[in-house]
């Protein structure tokens, strides 16, 4: 992190399923060095997982605890089986550090977010069409096709939501139609936000 923002930044990164977001930070974590923001969640912990690393592992009641306590800037409760969370305190002290923090979430919990840090920077990554992610998610031959069906459905309505006029969530959008250029773009506006003076 540079002198000229000590305060760190939080970068929220959002997409549908199938659009490539991954492999933009990956390319921007290359130049940037950032660390992932630490999700918790109440489901059961893998054999190959450890807590603190891939999640923090809560039971139920304990994470409701977090949720009175105002632990969260943000929550979600998902397929109405498992509770995942963005705990505060983890964030807070990697922006105290200096550091970009990321946080690959979706739409409503980046709405979550921004309204307890506004300050934040958030980047929704669009597909070049819908047709086009539609043929993604079929091409990557991970899910069944009723889950694919499921999946473009929530990434239209991601996609509307991101971008319904009005919407104070997103700075900026970025169509992933070429990886090149869309990393550039990504790096860009990070470059220029962090390049900003301090308040």
């Amino acid at each position: 992190m540079t002198e000229d923002a000590p305060e760190g930044l939080l970068l929220i990164i959002s997409g549908p399923s199938g659009v490539g977001k991954s492999t933009l930070i990956e390319r921007l974590n290359r130049k940037f060095d950032f660390v992932f923001s630490i999700s918790a969640t109440t489901r059961e912990r893998t054999e190959k997982e450890t807590d603190g690393v891939e999640y923090f592992f809560l039971d139920e009641p304990t994470f409701m605890a977090w949720i009175e306590e105002g632990r969260f800037l943000e929550h979600a409760h998902v397929f109405g089986k498992y509770w995942y969370g963005t705990p505060r305190d983890a964030v807070q002290e990697h922006l105290d550090r200096g550091r970009v923090v990321v946080l690959d979430i979706e739409v409503q919990g980046a709405e979550q977010v921004r309204s307890q840090m506004p300050e934040a920077l958030g980047v929704f990554i669009l597909p070049p069409s819908e047709e086009a992610l539609h043929r993604r998610l079929v091409e990557r031959k991970r899910d069944t096709p009723e889950v694919i069906e499921r999946r473009f459905a929530e990434a239209r309505s991601e996609i509307a939501a991101a971008t319904a006029e009005g919407q104070v969530t997103y700075d900026a959008h970025i169509v992933n139609d070429d990886l090149d250029r869309a990393s550039e773009e990504l790096d860009a506006i990070l470059t220029e936000r962090l390049q900003r003076p301090a308040r």
